[in-house]
């Protein structure tokens, strides 16, 4: 089942129409209505069946132009590297690295590293991709684009075990090389390296071989994974302000706050209905975390919706501000109205809650069939 956001061609081994039954779902309550209109006012066939369509036609307009232009939904296809503190303290980690592969039939996944702070390692990062094995079957069925198990095993790297020094820098690790092998691929897309624990690997990475920062971008979750280490965060704002980076330091809030929470679209709703029981990764999901945090996905989202070359457009993943840092560095939106419980530019991301969840949901799908 291909998702009502994506668009382009899609190869299946019948005909399936996923944007007509999405639209029917949400039509739904509407159907009943005409068809309780037209018993009592004596409606024919035809009429009750042309104001249904239009119904449809309405909601399909909505499903396929609400959500920004361009992103990997629509074509694109980034090349990613997470460097993730999967394990540690926070079990958001695994959902969002769970929520990713869910969506590895349309970006490359080059590499996933485990990084500080705490006792995450690489361990954690196979455990997801054990689950998502299992489920591999399933997905395969939807996309033959999906990446073997084996694939995603192959670029897992151990990161750094600590923070960095004071001086922001200390020694390379597997995961810091990886990151300058893959900057220097050949491959003219830029390397998207999201960072969703502190900064570590990449400042080290940097630090090794400054070339590669033509050759990536950056979109880190700052706040606590900053405060963790904060000399390698400050030794590349400090010393590389050519870094093409965006760091989000509260916009990523609007991931579990603000936004739709009615009813199925809550926190916890929405995992109990559309996550618990959808499979391995379903199943591993619910049971690390039963309602949504997931605060690293909008640095993922960011890439599935919207123009990535362009940070300060919407995205699904937020729209961020040049501070005069770099001509390269974007950061959270300080304008009051777009701030949630005082987390400046949360409504950045928070404003397409039920178009990412409803994204998702579908995805969830395909491991439940």
């Amino acid at each position: 089942m291909k998702s009502p956001h994506e668009s382009g061609l899609y190869q299946s081994d019948g005909w399936d129409c996923p944007v007509i039954n999405t639209i029917l779902q949400e039509a739904d309550a509407d159907r009943n209505r005409i068809k309780e209109l037209a018993l009592k006012t004596n409606l024919n066939h035809l009429t009750a069946l042309l104001t249904f369509l239009f119904v449809i036609a309405i909601h399909f307009a909505a499903s396929v132009s609400a959500s920004p232009p361009g992103g990997a939904l629509s074509g694109d296809r980034p090349r990613v590297v997470i460097s993730s503190d999967i394990g540690g303290s926070d079990p958001d980690d695994f959902q969002s690295l769970i929520h990713l592969l869910l969506y590895a039939d349309v970006i490359d996944v080059e590499g996933l590293i485990s990084s500080p702070p705490e006792a995450g390692r690489a361990k954690h990062i196979l455990e997801v991709i054990d689950a998502y094995a299992n489920d591999y079957s399933h997905l395969k069925s939807h996309s033959k684009a999906y990446p073997a198990a084996d694939a995603l095993r192959s670029v897992v790297k151990q990161g750094a075990l600590d923070k960095a020094s004071q001086k922001g820098w200390s020694e390379p690790t597997d995961g810091s090389r990886w990151i300058i092998q893959r900057a220097h691929a050949a491959d003219k897309r830029p390397l998207w390296i999201l960072v969703w624990g502190s900064i570590t690997d990449v400042a080290q990475a940097i630090h090794d071989d400054p070339s590669i920062k033509s050759h990536i971008r950056v979109y880190s979750i700052g706040s606590w994974n900053t405060s963790q280490d904060s000399a390698a965060r400050d030794y590349l704002f400090k010393n590389h302000t050519d870094l093409w980076w965006i760091e989000s330091d509260t916009s990523f809030r609007g991931m579990y706050m603000g936004g739709l929470q009615d009813d199925d679209w809550g926190n916890l709703s929405f995992i109990q209905q559309n996550v618990k029981g959808h499979g391995s990764l379903g199943d591993l999901f619910f049971k690390k975390k039963h309602d949504i945090k997931m605060g690293d996905t909008p640095s993922f989202l960011y890439l599935l919706r919207g123009n990535p070359d362009d940070p300060t457009s919407p995205h699904w993943g937020g729209a961020f501000v040049a501070t005069g840092h770099g001509k390269d560095y974007w950061t959270d939106n300080p304008d009051p109205s777009l701030s949630t419980s005082n987390r400046a530019g949360a409504k950045t991301v928070s404003n397409w809650r039920r178009e990412y969840l409803e994204d998702w949901k579908y995805r969830m799908d395909r491991v439940n069939e």
